[in-house]
């Protein structure tokens, strides 16, 4: 087991791809602490639930005290809890700019300043931030939610560099598009017409699953990454490594014009 003898914090972990990190985690022989603000809606023999709201700094400061009085240490850090308020630039409000980046952002900043500083005491420790692909590939009407997961890739190099000696590594996974089994994604790809749309964005014959997502992290989180830090693994299927094109044969075009 890749994970055995280490205790796990992942927030956002009571549903869609936290949820399948820490299911991930267990099976690898971790203990792991779901935190999260909503309940969990899965039991997993070795997670372990914690209402926690990442914006929250005291809250945030109880929640490692507290977790480091019944675990011992923390090894792994996956800040995963994010959410979005949609709307083009013109028309965001304070609230949902605010609301963004607190919880996407911030979110990540008050709980590595705890965790961090004990892992160092520990010998080490693996970091791992939820980035998305619309980071570094912009979609329409999420301007808070891209400047948020933009500023994690940076601010995942930043940890990288300050915590690198102390043997902690800090990378960025990268989401791309990923059926997470919510309503919404449901509802999308009971579409054909959308399922198409998707489908066409991705170089592999299948869409991303959750699972794919924790796959990643697994490796992130143990020791066969014991020398990849401040890096941003892309798990999307290859979206973002080509440009979108209108449907022509290239290839039989330029065989005509020879």
């Amino acid at each position: 087991m890749k994970l055995q003898g280490k205790i796990a914090v992942v927030t956002g972990g009571a549903k869609g791809i936290g949820m399948e990190i820490c299911k991930a985690f267990a099976s690898e022989g971790a203990v792991v602490i779901a935190a999260d603000m909503g309940e969990m809606s899965y039991q997993c023999e070795n997670v372990h639930y914690a209402k926690l709201n990442v914006t929250d700094s005291e809250g945030c400061k109880l929640f490692f005290e507290d977790a480091i009085a019944k675990f011992g240490k923390i090894d792994i850090l996956v800040n995963n809890a994010g959410i979005t308020k949609d709307a083009m630039t013109r028309k965001m409000t304070d609230e949902q700019w605010d609301t963004v980046l607190n919880v996407n952002l911030k979110g990540v900043f008050n709980l590595t300043r705890h965790i961090g500083p004990q892992m160092e005491t520990n010998n080490g420790g693996s970091i791992i931030n939820i980035s998305a692909s619309s980071s570094v590939g912009a979609i329409p009407g999420r301007p808070a939610y891209q400047a948020s997961k933009g500023a994690i890739n940076s601010l995942t190099r930043q940890m990288a560099f300050d915590y690198g000696k102390q043997g902690i590594r800090v990378n960025t996974i990268v989401v791309g598009f990923t059926n997470t089994g919510a309503a919404v994604f449901e509802q999308m790809l009971g579409d054909p017409q959308i399922k198409a749309a998707f489908e066409k964005l991705v170089l592999t014959p299948y869409l991303g699953e959750s699972s794919d997502i924790a796959n990643g992290a697994i490796y992130l989180a143990s020791d066969e990454a014991k020398y990849v830090t401040g890096t941003m693994l892309t798990i999307d299927g290859g979206a973002l490594c080509h440009q979108s094109q209108p449907e022509l044969d290239f290839v039989a075009m330029r065989a005509r014009d020879r």
